[in-house]
């Protein structure tokens, strides 16, 4: 045996399905700035594409069911002076986004209802900011919603800070202070703890509002950029970076550890940054390569990533999003959806699902998720209180109803067991029988004991020739046959044929059975003496065959004798020859 052994896990058979062109969002114009940013963002309702505008920055928001051929004039978000380098959606409020700008500005957005791309108007009017945040004094590279208080936003800038904004209020509530600009951030799940990677080569775990640092350590050691992304409800988070030798890594931390959790995982000699993604449903980390057409997606389970496989794409990504769990197909067992940049002019749906052909509802891959509804409020949070919002559970949603809501620490129950059938009643001890005594093999049965056994079984055949004549049955009574001999009557044997060579003489013809004319059925009448003499009569011809017999065995020895005589000390071959005759007669003799 190899000693591979398949580890069992109910998504190692997860596969990408991609999406034929006609049924992607063509005809976008996405922006080509240099900035590490992923360009799309996405969530159940609509997509949000970063673009490539003049005069100052804008992004677009595409509905989701709006594919095929984007128009050429669509409306644009527009607001700021500079290119928008990231955007980030509500996620209690699939209405409201955020954006950040080179301009040093962070702005809000709310998408009108009812808001499509395909209008008649020659020049659809764009849409305005509904609220400004103004703070940094420098370009804003990320923005971040918490994911479960209530409007508390997070904005990463070059000037060195990440602020914590209360959008409600319009104001920045903490600032963050780093040595070096900040490249990725990620929320915990209860959103109490933000994780920063930087140039600095650290990774920084922070009490956000403590305004301080509980765990800094050191990072990948690659010069180039890496990301940071939270397990979930996790105390863990993934980092992805670069090594010395600019090889693509992957590593899993615990907060307040300087070492990562088993070894730094090598992926690759790509030159593109790995975007990770968390699904924490099922437990599922994905990693997008910029530059690159893969996605490559493991398990997280007994503290390690478990490879799953691999979505192999030709067409290069710049950007990639992931739909919230709650925006994914139930019924077709979509576990993650992701939508990715190809050549900065469409956009791809890629559907990553669970191959069953149940078509009922998989609880087992679709625990409930988090829902639209915050655990706390800005102020509550602000307060110190923490708490994980409230989720959904999908089997409503499979069902075609409303979400329903579930506690947050809901657990689906397990499916019950099969009732145990009845015990039936225990039959009454049965008696140990004896054990049966060895069977004895007797010895084989003597020739003599085969031919009684083979005239027994004959004579139960015969004929009962013992009947009453005056038997008052209606059958006719027909006299038996008379045996058949094996040598006719008329018998005469041949003279030999004299020889001078070593050629064999003639063997003795075949006895030929003498025929008998089919008795009548007039002499079915005849008696019992009759037969008798029938018999008599086979007996003296049985006679006749015997002494015709002996007389050619005498007449083959006298042959024998005159040719030993004839030949004295012949040839080798003409002794064989003798000989075989001799065995011959030894054989009529027997």
């Amino acid at each position: 045996m190899s000693g591979r052994f398949v580890r069992a896990s109910k998504f190692r058979h997860v596969f990408g399905k991609s999406t034929r062109k006609e049924f992607c969002y063509d005809n976008l114009r996405i922006s080509r700035n240099a900035w590490d940013t992923n360009l799309v963002k996405a969530n159940p309702e609509y997509l949000s594409v970063n673009w490539e505008a003049s005069g100052g920055g804008a992004f677009a928001v595409i509905p989701l069911g709006e594919r095929g051929k984007v128009p050429d004039v669509i409306p644009l978000f527009r607001g700021h002076t500079a290119a928008v380098l990231d955007t980030d959606w509500n996620p209690f409020n699939d209405r409201l986004i955020a954006s950040a700008s080179e301009d040093g500005k962070v702005m809000l957005w709310e998408v009108p209802r009812g808001f499509t791309l395909i209008t008649d108007a020659e020049e659809p009017p764009d849409v305005s900011p509904v609220a400004k945040l103004g703070g940094h004094s420098r370009k804003v590279g990320q923005v971040l919603f918490n994911p479960a208080a209530e409007n508390i936003l997070a904005s990463a800038s070059g000037d060195l800070t990440v602020k914590l904004w209360d959008i409600g209020a319009g104001s920045p509530v903490h600032t963050l202070k780093h040595p070096d600009i900040v490249q990725s951030l990620s929320w915990n799940a209860v959103g109490s703890m933000l994780v920063t990677t930087s140039r600095d080569k650290k990774l920084r775990v922070w009490d956000v509002r403590q305004e301080r640092p509980v765990h800094e350590g050191p990072g990948h050691e690659g010069a180039k950029n890496s990301r940071a992304v939270w397990l979930g409800e996790h105390n863990r988070f993934a980092t992805t970076g670069f090594s010395k030798m600019s090889d693509r890594q992957l590593a899993l931390w615990e907060p307040g550890n300087n070492t990562p959790i088993g070894s730094i995982k090598t992926l690759d000699s790509i030159s593109g940054v790995c975007m990770p993604f968390w699904d924490d449903g099922c437990n599922c980390l994905y990693l997008a390569g910029k530059g690159d057409g893969n996605i490559r997606y493991f398990e997280y389970a007994n503290d390690k990533f478990e490879f799953l496989s691999e979505y192999k794409s030709v067409d290069p990504q710049r950007g990639v999003a992931f739909v919230p769990k709650r925006g994914v197909n139930v019924h077709e067992n979509e576990v993650m959806r992701a939508y990715k940049t190809v050549n900065d002019a469409y956009i791809e749906p890629i559907s990553f699902t669970v191959p069953r052909r149940a078509e009922t509802f998989q609880s087992d891959i679709f625990p409930p998720a988090a829902g639209i509804k915050p655990g706390v409020s800005a102020g509550e949070w602000l307060s110190g209180k923490d708490a994980l919002p409230p989720k959904i559970d999908f089997e409503s949603i499979y069902e075609g109803n409303a979400p329903v809501e579930v506690p947050a620490d809901y657990k689906p129950p397990a499916p019950a067991p099969a009732p145990a059938p009845a015990p039936a009643a225990k039959p009454a001890p049965k008696e140990p029988e004896p054990a049966p005594a060895p069977a004895m093999r007797s010895p084989p049965p003597s020739m003599k004991e085969q031919n009684r056994s083979m005239a027994a079984i004959s004579s139960k055949y015969d004929d009962k020739n013992d009947k009453n004549d005056d038997s008052d049955d209606s059958f006719e009574e027909i006299s038996r046959p008379t045996p058949r001999s094996s040598v006719p009557t008329g018998y005469e044997p041949k003279s030999p044929t004299k020889t001078t060579s070593a050629a064999a003489p003639k063997a003795a013809a075949q006895v030929k059975s003498p025929t008998y004319a089919p008795t009548s059925t007039s002499a079915a009448s005849t008696s019992a003496p009759t037969n008798n003499v029938a018999v008599e009569s086979s007996l003296d011809e049985i006679k006749k065959l015997l002494k015709a017999q002996v007389q050619q065995i005498s007449h083959l020895t006298d042959e024998v004798d005159n040719l030993k005589k004839r030949v004295g000390s012949g040839s080798q071959d003409q002794s064989e020859r003798i000989r075989q005759l001799e065995l011959e007669l030894e054989e009529l003799r027997s």
